[in-house]
């Protein structure tokens, strides 16, 4: 077992974990850094934010529509961070109180251990991503309506509209509440206004 992203560090900002009645774990893109979100603070409700850091920057070197051995051992190492994020995070609030956020390479990071791990979660918001592999996996449990946000322009460069209805058909199998699959115009790559709403409505549970 490679520990590629494992010892990497963990950035955390608004409420103290003792503190919090929600935590978000955030996590970034490729190229990008714990740090670029948690400038999203500003624009969502009071919580604990932890954002895990990517080695290199990068969560898996090939692209998410790839075979998933192609992507191996980064992409066990990540979805394992992620997962280690998450046990923290559920120790102080508890899974229904824990929302996993995620961009573009963090997106689809975020979409398969969820798939994959499939429990009651205060939400998952995904923005610009979808799950993993050159085929999607076969997926069985129960999210007991977990409220999911996903967006994402038709014409993203890096994510192709398909997979983002698929990734929908998986989580609506796995028992998940769709808040909403809002769909851009154009070719953008990146988060708007609206999308940060709908985040800051999952956090808050005002969903």
């Amino acid at each position: 077992m490679e520990k590629i992203h494992d010892d990497q560090r963990v950035l955390t900002e608004g409420l103290d974990l003792e503190d919090a009645e929600k935590a978000v774990v955030m996590v970034h893109g490729r190229g990008a850094s714990a740090q670029s979100m948690l400038q999203l603070l500003d624009q969502l409700p009071e919580a604990a934010y932890l954002a895990p850091q990517a080695s290199r920057r990068t969560w898996y070197p090939q692209s998410f529509l790839e075979p998933r051995e192609k992507n191996q051992p980064h992409l066990d190492s990540a979805l394992r961070k992620v997962g280690d994020v998450i046990e923290k995070a559920l120790e102080f609030v508890g899974r229904e109180n824990v929302v996993i956020l995620g961009f573009s390479q963090g997106a689809c990071l975020a979409s398969e251990f969820v798939a994959s791990n499939p429990d009651k979660y205060g939400g998952v918001v995904l923005f610009s991503g979808g799950l993993i592999g050159d085929e999607i996996g076969d997926f069985e449990g129960d999210m007991e309506e977990t409220p999911v946000f996903i967006g994402c322009a038709e014409e993203d460069p890096h994510i192709p509209f398909s997979r983002v209805d698929e990734t929908v058909d998986v989580f609506e199998k796995l028992n998940a509440e769709i808040v909403e699959k809002y769909v851009l115009d154009g070719s953008h790559h990146g988060i708007v206004e609206h999308e940060l709403k709908k985040a800051s409505e999952i956090i808050e549970g005002s969903v």
